[in-house]
């Protein structure tokens, strides 16, 4: 209840001003809503774990090349949206970046899917041999990346706008207020529904029908909710655009340039500094000093209009517009930790070429798809939540006598060190399977399959469930918390915003371990012959990297001091 409570607040920030229409939005718009982010967090989702199979044996990429290709995507896919976000809020509105968003998404499964059914747009391979008669062509890479660069786009117009349009839609009417909490259940519900069906029953097809029907389907799919989202355009909500939250950041970097050679007082009266109406703030704090120049009255006379309102906005900011950026500039440390946590979780692709060459069978008849493999991580970030909830809270609040939780920084400390924990099991995994397939003589058959169960890789999973149930949690509620109240829509992408740069530095690491390791006509530790590679040696590298983030994370949360209680 209070992480709805958190939302409402992030939607209904006074940045839009509703128009007057009759007889428009309702309950009646939303299935049209959520099913078109429904149905491209489907599609994306269903495409990735197994794309990773599909262009090393389609394209004859290289492992650590079509991995680095699919890092960049999930950035891209996780940076867009904020992007997106300034965007409808500044610029185009909501409704006309999820109409872009969709066709967007809509134009880039359609140019995947061609892939798969005309034999000229991709090089011919064997799949048996994971060979290619010829290297990706310009034009071949030409048609492949742009589909991806059109669904990242996609992503980012749906997924940044998506929640709060609904919203809008339930705002139209008092009457339909009593029905946001279902309205935000039921959206989270779908969302995570679909999901799951991505993860699982798409990528079941694609392993059991092929690439051209296992790509087919989330094209007719997101058609069908490109096409209901327009259809019901007469009876939604419109908004226009009235100001941008950002820019008043912006203005106090600006101002405080301006204003760099002003002598601050020792000791504040009242009046020097520029009041926003009805604020509780009635000067700066002392952190970050130099910001304050911002918010200095020079001269009153020339300043302020008469109303008391600041002539140029870019000259002299409020007092509170000072401690948002001084806020947002204090959590970057913390948000920075959240890094390696991403790159820890973004190892999913390679988790799947090891999946594949083990047994994954449950009973004689039934074997888990590799790409599968990922939704135990989801699965357990569920059940981890609800033990959370339902159990571990109110058992710790019975022996206590009062309330009883973990705290935000307490929640991300556990998260990163469970994170490692997780990695470091993986990499105990992979030496073990090494082993087994070079003893078995299957050093030059990367696509043999070793007799040892793929269930070994579910520790890492459920492991990693966990780090994201704390540790993403804890983020969100931290950020949420300690930012001002008005700039929560703000820190509600920071999150997804950390993930985008957490791919990157995944791609960036994962290129120089390939390149450092295979010099010298060494074998790459990422080699695409998964038993001539020491995929150990680089998942203990990562585990490293994530032990000290750790220690890092320590640091900061101490420098940063007590975390304070918004609304309590």
């Amino acid at each position: 209840m209070e992480g709805l409570s958190e939302m409402e607040s992030v939607i209904e920030e006074p940045l839009l001003s509703k128009q007057n229409s009759n007889a428009k939005g309702g309950f009646r718009t939303l299935p049209f809503i959520i099913a078109n982010e429904a149905f491209e967090r489907l599609a994306s989702l269903g495409l990735m774990p197994n794309m990773i199979l599909y262009l090393t044996r389609e394209y004859g990429m290289q492992t650590a090349g079509a991995t680095n290709f699919l890092l960049l995507w999930s950035a891209a896919s996780n940076f867009t949206p904020f992007v997106g976000a300034v965007l409808s809020d500044s610029y185009v509105g909501r409704y006309s970046m999820i109409a872009f968003g969709s066709i967007a998404s809509l134009l880039g499964m359609v140019l995947l899917w061609l892939t798969t059914l005309i034999p000229l747009s991709k090089p011919l391979c064997n799949q048996f041999t994971n060979s290619c008669n010829n290297s990706p062509t310009t034009i071949h890479l030409l048609i492949l990346h742009s589909s991806f660069a059109l669904m990242s786009i996609g992503a980012g117009g749906i997924r940044s706008s998506s929640l709060a349009f609904g919203v809008d839609q339930l705002s139209k009417r008092d009457k339909n207020a009593g029905i946001k909490e279902s309205y935000f259940s039921w959206y989270y519900a779908i969302v995570a529904m679909s999901s799951l069906i991505g993860l699982t029953v798409v990528v079941y097809i694609q392993d059991n029908m092929g690439w051209a029907v296992g790509f087919g389907i989330p094209v007719i799919l997101m058609f069908v909710a490109t096409a209901s989202f327009f259809l019901a355009s007469p009876f939604y909500v419109m908004v226009e655009v009235k100001r941008n939250m950002l820019s008043g950041l912006a203005q106090v970097l600006v101002a405080s340039y301006k204003n760099r050679l002003l002598q601050l007082p020792q000791e504040t009266e009242n009046g020097i500094y520029h009041l926003e109406k009805d604020s509780d703030l009635l000067m700066p704090t002392e952190k970050l000093r130099f910001l304050n120049k911002a918010c200095l009255i020079r001269n009153s006379l020339q300043d302020l209009t008469p109303e008391g309102r600041a002539l140029n906005p870019w000259n002299l900011c409020t007092v509170d517009q000072v401690e948002e950026l001084k806020a947002l500039i204090k959590i970057v440390p913390i948000w920075s930790t959240g890094i390696m946590m991403g790159v820890n979780i973004s190892q999913g692709s390679l988790l799947v070429l090891e999946a594949s060459s083990m047994d994954r069978h449950i009973t004689s008849n039934f074997e888990i798809p590799s790409g599968s493999f990922v939704t135990f991580m989801i699965v357990s970030l569920v059940l981890w939540v609800i033990i959370y909830d339902r159990i571990l809270v109110p058992v710790a609040s019975k022996i206590k006598g009062s309330p009883a939780c973990i705290g935000a920084k307490q929640k991300m400390g556990i998260g990163l060190l469970t994170g490692c924990i997780a990695i470091a099991s993986l990499a105990v995994v992979e030496d073990i399977r090494r082993k087994i397939a070079i003893e078995k003589g299957y050093e030059d058959q990367p696509q043999a399959v070793v007799n040892m169960s793929a269930l070994w890789l579910l520790p890492r999973q459920i492991l990693n469930g966990l780090a994201e149930a704390l540790g993403v949690v804890g983020q969100n509620e931290f950020f949420l918390t300690e930012l001002p109240q008005s700039m929560s829509s703000l820190a509600s992408t920071l999150n997804g915003l950390g993930s985008s740069v957490a791919n990157l530095v995944a791609s960036f690491i994962l290129s120089v371990v390939d390149n450092v390791t295979g010099g010298g006509g060494h074998e790459s530790w990422l080699s695409s012959n998964i038993n001539k590679g020491h995929y150990d040696y680089y998942y203990t590298l990562i585990c490293a990297l994530c032990f000290v983030n750790f220690v890092y994370f320590l640091y900061c949360s101490k420098s940063y001091g007590p975390c304070k209680n918004r609304g309590k």
